[in-house]
């Protein structure tokens, strides 16, 4: 069997799912009237419903399971509450305990930086500037637990106001570009 993959700019608002199997999520947005793809494509690490950005999809379980590991790292773009600092992002850096299902968790090392707001992402109101100052980071991680970028930077006195994936492995987008669909090979996600 010949596999597709597919990257996609997933936006606020949707679920990273095509069809509804369950019926207390009948009134929410799914990616199916905004992509068609084939029978069988599955979402890799799944971004929440109001997370927006880069989504793969695959027909191999066997990539999904791999691009998902610690093998493969993920750069989002930060929207948060407050002027962050290089200080800050020291923290996140070497680790911050965040709440998971099976309790306490020390999330693993990653790279985090302050960033200039971005010019090529989608704009979205956010919220009132009277409300105070928000700013950016970029946070890299390998892994991917549920929530786990909005639970650090509220972690470290942040709180999180917008995400954006930007890159997994070694591709990201180029062109922020909302209902973007487009087929990639596995060689120029992993390398």
């Amino acid at each position: 069997m010949t596999h597709q993959h597919f990257v996609i700019y997933k936006p606020y608002g949707y679920l990273s799912q095509f069809v509804n199997n369950q019926n207390k999520r009948r009134n929410k947005k799914l990616l199916g009237p905004l992509y068609q793809v084939p029978d069988g494509c599955m979402a890799i690490g799944r971004l929440d419903e109001k997370s927006e950005g880069l989504l793969m999809l695959t027909t191999d379980g066997k990539v999904s399971e791999y691009i998902r590991s610690i093998s493969v790292e993920k750069e989002y773009w930060v929207m948060v509450d407050g002027v962050i600092s290089k200080q800050d992002c020291e923290m996140l850096n070497k680790g911050v305990e965040i709440a998971t299902d099976s309790g306490l968790y020390i999330t693993q090392p990653c790279v985090s930086y302050p960033i200039q707001s971005p010019k090529n992402i989608p704009k979205r109101f956010v919220r009132d500037s009277k409300h105070g100052e928000t700013s950016w980071l970029c946070i890299i991680v390998t892994e991917g637990k549920f929530r786990q970028i909005r639970k650090m930077t509220a972690k470290i006195g942040f709180p999180t106001l917008r995400l954006v994936r930007t890159r997994i492995g070694n591709f990201s987008l180029k062109d922020y570009k909302e209902s973007f669909l487009q087929e990639v090979a596995i060689s120029d996600v992993l390398g």
